[in-house]
């Protein structure tokens, strides 16, 4: 089941980075076009590549916890999102740094939590069940020159139980760690004083 859900990420990653384009028309691509950050905290790594303008579709494998009304599940995760980073234009007419994606952003999320990685679980069930998680999220990514970057989100979905119970659910996810693709300097399209 793992070497298949790997697969059709690698695939569906392969096809987007066949439509990427850095610009076209007025549909300049405003974030990084590919980056790949490695997280301390909860260790794992992350794979982020910009689609168009400012959205971008990311994976993330590593330690994750799932809690919802059956209970929780600590182990391997594999998380996926699909992000609208909603001030970067903002952020770079105020001359702030975009490098490495730092913004604010919406995303629609996805989780799968492995039953063969498993740590430690209170829900009932048998040993081999798998979660799946769906839902909403609002996040903060920063990154900074040296390549140091976190990501704080908060959300909510659904918990689809796969030989257990389903429920709703929080999805909180904090990351710190560093970042190993060098970012771009970015730099306004316009310079803000020549407004006063």
């Amino acid at each position: 089941m793992i070497q298949k859900l790997l697969l059709i990420t690698a695939c569906c990653f392969g096809l987007l980075s066949q439509a990427q384009y850095e610009k076209r028309g007025s549909n300049r691509l405003n974030i990084e076009a590919h980056q790949v950050s490695f997280d301390f905290i909860s260790p794992g790594f992350r794979y982020e590549i910009g689609i168009v303008g400012s959205l971008s579709a990311s994976t993330t494998l590593g330690l994750g916890n799932a809690l919802y009304e059956e209970g929780y599940a600590l182990g391997l995760a594999m998380n996926n999102r699909v992000r609208f980073y909603h001030n970067i234009q903002h952020r770079l007419n105020r001359g702030k740094n975009i490098g490495g994606n730092s913004g604010n952003y919406i995303a629609a999320a996805q989780a799968i939590f492995f039953s063969q990685v498993r740590l430690s679980t209170n829900i009932e069930g048998p040993d081999d069940f798998n979660l799946g998680f769906y839902g909403i999220t609002y996040g903060i990514q920063r990154a900074y020159p040296k390549g140091f970057n976190f990501n704080v989100e908060l959300g909510a979905g659904y918990y689809k139980g796969d030989g257990v119970d389903s429920g709703w659910g929080p999805m909180i996810s904090i990351q710190m760690g560093w970042l190993a693709t060098k970012q771009k300097k970015r730099k306004p399209d316009f310079d803000p004083s020549s407004l006063e």
